[in-house]
């Protein structure tokens, strides 16, 4: 007998040899001591690869546990596939209507759950129970290809009708589902090897739904911290309702209204939504004669500069006199600017900013003094006065926004009803079908790399390699203070994603294979697959969308 063909395999720098054919997760194994948690699949040279796949070549692996991004991303996509599987097990799947995985809140998934069954906390500990014993069988998760017309009959005999709507807009003649004991699904991304990677979990009723717990990217042996933003929860409840009533709850109803000629229609329905919102805002202002001040903050790309220019239409129409001021123009001078733990400029933190001087500033204009207001030139690293002097009157209101607007210790010298503030953020709950969710954070993702090329000549590649960095920031310095905001503001459009889509795709075509990017890069453009686009001809020039494809009305 042939002796099996050796292969080269490069594994932190160091060379190994292993037979072809070998399946990556015996060679895992041979590393696992190395990592605090499970890998879950391998990197092969800038292509992830499910742990049942075999070796065919010479390679250099780098092994991907749940500390990754890709990583953490197939651990949840798994536990979502174990709990479907056991909640029809518990429950009898003729008796399940609808179990729909709506979006993320607080290291947990909220899902709602429709059928012939009462849903309360004896039921979920069931399923959870069932959830264990089907981890503990280690049973194999597996894949298969099928021809996508099987796929759309499989899917529609089995109730999930969505799911087949979704496929039928799919060019592709064959498409890949994942079975477990019997239970066959279609999942965006890549699975574990078998149900044992799966043993950190949890099921607890909450609000009309319940919520899958999950572990963190940071710690994932352990379940994430569930502190649930009650207000943004509320705010995601809200947007799930106006979906419904736009007929756009997910990509495939989403795709049939589009593919129909209706897209206009429904552009024009959301932004009239967006629009009487904000005016609801102006009018809540103006109704409360001691508010001087309206704080605005949010993560990154979630339209805050576009925001608060129709703000300020709204508020003038509601007979008050609005002044913007960029809390950036309060940056200390360069020299003077702490450093983070890798020696860089910390730019994000509060101390970064004159936390005096604004306060300063802010109560004497309260006070009816005339201030000059500096302006910071970003070149020089240094604030300078060129005359911007301004006095607060009667009906004048500043609109103020910055990464720090929502936490008092900014503006800890201005009384609390002088200030009303405003947390906004793109909180998107259109998903591709019932069990694949649309993460809030690759819609502003998408939303960043298009501005970023647009406006700064930024590639994908380096938009997607400061992400991390930026959502650090978030983190810190924003999400800790959002329940203290007045008032949530959804920035989210329904049809965002299909719009962004023709200016998005070239660029993330052009993030080099060989680069560490690649991976999100193809993510996203898979990503973007599953949406018909639509051009921008009919996207308002008042738009938040227009803050990222441009040719809006102002100057963002």
């Amino acid at each position: 007998m042939e002796e099996k063909r050796m292969r080269k395999v490069v594994v932190d720098g160091a060379e190994y040899s292993y037979p072809h054919g070998t399946p990556y997760r015996a060679i895992a194994a041979d590393f696992q001591n190395r990592f605090p948690c499970d890998i879950l699949l391998v990197n092969r040279g800038g292509k992830l690869c499910e742990l049942h796949k075999t070796l065919d070549r010479d390679c250099t692996l780098k092994m991907v546990t749940a500390q990754d991004k890709p990583g953490i991303q197939t651990y949840e996509r798994s536990a979502v596939f174990l709990m479907l599987k056991a909640f029809y097990d518990v429950a009898g799947r003729e008796n399940v209507e609808r179990l729909s995985v709506e979006y993320s809140l607080s290291s947990a998934l909220f899902t709602l759950a429709r059928g012939n069954f009462t849903l309360d906390q004896a039921l979920l500990d069931r399923v959870e129970a069932r959830m264990r014993e089907l981890s503990a069988l280690a049973l194999p998760i597996e894949k298969q290809s099928i021809s996508t017309e099987d796929a759309i009959e499989l899917f529609q005999q089995a109730g999930l009708v969505h799911k087949a709507q979704l496929l039928s807009f799919r060019i592709n003649s064959r498409v890949n589902v994942y079975s477990l004991d019997g239970f066959v699904d279609y999942f965006y991304g890549y699975m574990v090897q078998d149900t044992g990677y799966v043993r950190c979990f949890g099921l607890e009723l909450f609000e009309n739904g319940f919520v899958l717990r999950l572990p963190t990217q940071k710690n994932p042996n352990e379940l994430g911290d569930f502190r649930p933003s009650k207000k943004v929860f509320q705010e995601l409840h809200q947007a799930t309702l106006r979906s419904q009533a736009l007929n756009a709850s997910n990509v495939a109803e989403l795709n049939t209204t589009i593919s129909q000629g209706n897209a206009t229609p429904l552009i024009l329905a959301h932004e009239a939504m967006m629009e009487k919102k904000i005016g609801d805002i102006a009018a809540e202002i103006a109704g409360r004669k001691e508010v001087r001040f309206v704080m605005i903050a949010g993560p990154s790309s979630s339209g805050k500069t576009t925001f608060s220019h129709r703000l300020s239409t709204q508020l003038r129409a509601c007979g008050l006199r609005p002044h913007a001021i960029a809390t950036d123009n309060y940056f200390k001078n360069r020299e003077d600017t702490p450093r983070d733990e890798n020696g860089n400029y910390d730019f994000e933190g509060l101390g970064a900013m004159d936390v005096e001087q604004f306060n300063t500033d802010m109560v004497r204009l309260l006070q009816g003094e005339t201030v000059e207001i500096p302006n910071f030139n970003f070149k020089k690293g240094a604030r300078e006065y060129n005359g911007n002097f301004l006095t607060l009157e009667e009906g004048d209101v500043l609109v103020i926004e910055g990464i720090h607007c929502l936490n008092d210790r900014f503006t800890h010298s201005l009384p609390k009803q002088s200030k009303y503030k405003i947390y906004i953020s793109c909180l998107t709950t259109l998903n591709i079908d019932d069990h694949n969710r649309i993460p809030t954070t690759d819609a502003r993702l998408l939303r960043r790399i298009e501005r970023d090329a647009r406006t700064r000549g930024y590639s994908a590649q380096t938009t997607i390699r400061m992400w991390p960095s930026v959502r650090r920031g978030e983190e810190n310095n924003i999400f800790p203070f959002q329940d203290s905001a007045d008032v949530i503001f959804n920035s989210a459009l329904i049809y965002e994603t299909a719009l962004l889509k023709p200016y998005v795709q070239p660029l993330l075509f052009g993030v080099p294979h060989d680069s560490e990017e690649y991976i999100e890069a193809k993510r996203l453009l898979k990503f973007l697959n599953y949406f018909l686009p639509i051009p921008a001809d009919d996207v308002p020039k008042t738009s938040l969308m227009r803050e990222f494809v441009g040719g809006g009305c102002y100057h963002v």
